[in-house]
C-alpha cells in the first residue's frame, strides 16, 4: 500500500504543477478570487458541472471564458433569454424539401465547454434541456441519441433570486451540478487593481496550457486517488446528517441531500487531494469542498428562511457535529 500510496503522490505532484500553470492564466484576466478559481479546477477536474451566483459585474462570464481559454478544447456559450427555446440548445431536426428527409443540425451543446450564462433568466423548459447532456454526456434529437465528446464541461451563471426577470432553477437541474459557487465582491485594493487592468490597456493573453489529452488522463487518475473507508463513512455521515431531523437541522431543513451529493463529496476531495500534491484523501480535503458541493442540495423550511438561516449555516453545524475519522 505504501508503494501504491507513494506512486499516487508522484502522479498528483505533477497534475499539480499542470493545473497551477492553468491557474496562473487564468489570474491575467481575474484579479483576486483565488478561491473561486481553485473551486472551478477542482469541478473540472471531478468531472462535474459548476453553477456560479453572484450579482451583475463581478466576472462570472469572463472567470469562465478566461478557463477554457487556458485549455486547448472547444467552447461554446449560450445566452440564456424567456424566449430561448430547447431546439436553440440541442438542436433540432430539418425537414428537406428536395430530398424530402430529415436532417439534424445541431445545437451548441455539441463542444467541451458550456457557458450557459444566465441560466436562470430562461423558463424551466430550457432550463431541463441540460438535464440529459450534463448527467448522460449525450443528446437526444427526435429518435436519435448523439453521445458529448469528452471531456464534457457546463458552467453555468446565474443571478440571484431577488433580481428581476429570473426564474427558480429546478430541484432536478440543481443536483445536476457538482458545485455551486457564490461570488461576492473584489475588495478595494482589488479593484483598483480591476481598474489598472481594464482601463489602462494592460491586459494580457491567455495561453493555452492544458491538452485535451491530459486533462482526460487527470479526470481518469481522479477516480484512482485513494480515499479511505473512514473517508467514505465521513463524507456519508456528513450527507446523512442533512437529511435527518437532529437538533441541529430540526426545522430546518425540509429536504437534504441526496446519495448524489456524498459521490460529488468524495470526487471532489480526490480533486483537491490532487490540486495539493497528494494521492489519497485527508479529512480536511471533505471539509475544503463541502459547502460548495452541498449549499444547493439542502432545501430549506420556510421557518428557516424567515429566520435568515442559510444552507451554508447548516452545513457548517454538521461539519461541526460529525466527528472527524
Amino acid at each position: 500500500m505504501d508503494k501504491e500510496i507513494k506512486e499516487l503522490n508522484e502522479k498528483a505532484k505533477i497534475y499539480s504543477k499542470s493545473l497551477e500553470e492553468v491557474s496562473e492564466e487564468i489570474k491575467k484576466k481575474i484579479i483576486g478570487q483565488e478561491s473561486i478559481i481553485e473551486k472551478l479546477l477542482l469541478c473540472l477536474v471531478a468531472g462535474g458541472h459548476v453553477l456560479m451566483e453572484g450579482a451583475p459585474g463581478l466576472a462570472k462570464t469572463l472567470m469562465i471564458k478566461s478557463l477554457s481559454e487556458a485549455i486547448n478544447l472547444d467552447f461554446q456559450r449560450i445566452q440564456f433569454t424567456p424566449d430561448l427555446l430547447p431546439a436553440d440548445i440541442i438542436g433540432t431536426k430539418i425537414f428537406n424539401i428536395k430530398s424530402n428527409t430529415f436532417s439534424t443540425k445541431k445545437g451548441p451543446i455539441f463542444t467541451n465547454f458550456v457557458l450557459a450564462d444566465e441560466i436562470n433568466r430562461a423558463p424551466p423548459k430550457c432550463q431541463s434541456a441540460l438535464l440529459e447532456a450534463m448527467q448522460e454526456k449525450q443528446v437526444t434529437i427526435g429518435e436519435e441519441t448523439f453521445i458529448l465528446n469528452a471531456p464534457f464541461f457546463v458552467m453555468a451563471t446565474q443571478n440571484p433570486l431577488e433580481h428581476e426577470g429570473v426564474y427558480n432553477l429546478p430541484e432536478a437541474q440543481v443536483d445536476r451540478f457538482m458545485f455551486k459557487i457564490l461570488i461576492d465582491y473584489p475588495s478595494t485594493t482589488e479593484e483598483k487593481m480591476i481598474l489598472g487592468l481594464t482601463t489602462e490597456g494592460k491586459s494580457k493573453k491567455i495561453n493555452k496550457v492544458l491538452s485535451r489529452k491530459t486533462l482526460l488522463e487527470m479526470q481518469e487518475f481522479n477516480q484512482k486517488i485513494y480515499a479511505d473507508e473512514k473517508i467514505k463513512d465521513y463524507a456519508s455521515e456528513i450527507a446523512v446528517a442533512t437529511r435527518d431531523k437532529s437538533e441541529e437541522t430540526s426545522g430546518l431543513v425540509e429536504f437534504g441531500a441526496s446519495p448524489r451529493a456524498t459521490i460529488s463529496l468524495i470526487l471532489a476531495a480526490k480533486a483537491n487531494a490532487m490540486l495539493n500534491g497528494r494521492g489519497y484523501v485527508i479529512p480536511e480535503d471533505i471539509k475544503e469542498v463541502a459547502h460548495e458541493v452541498l449549499r444547493h442540495r439542502i432545501i430549506l423550511t420556510y421557518e428557516a428562511e424567515a429566520e435568515n438561516v442559510t444552507a451554508d449555516d447548516i452545513i457548517e453545524k454538521i461539519l461541526t457535529k460529525v466527528k472527524i475519522p
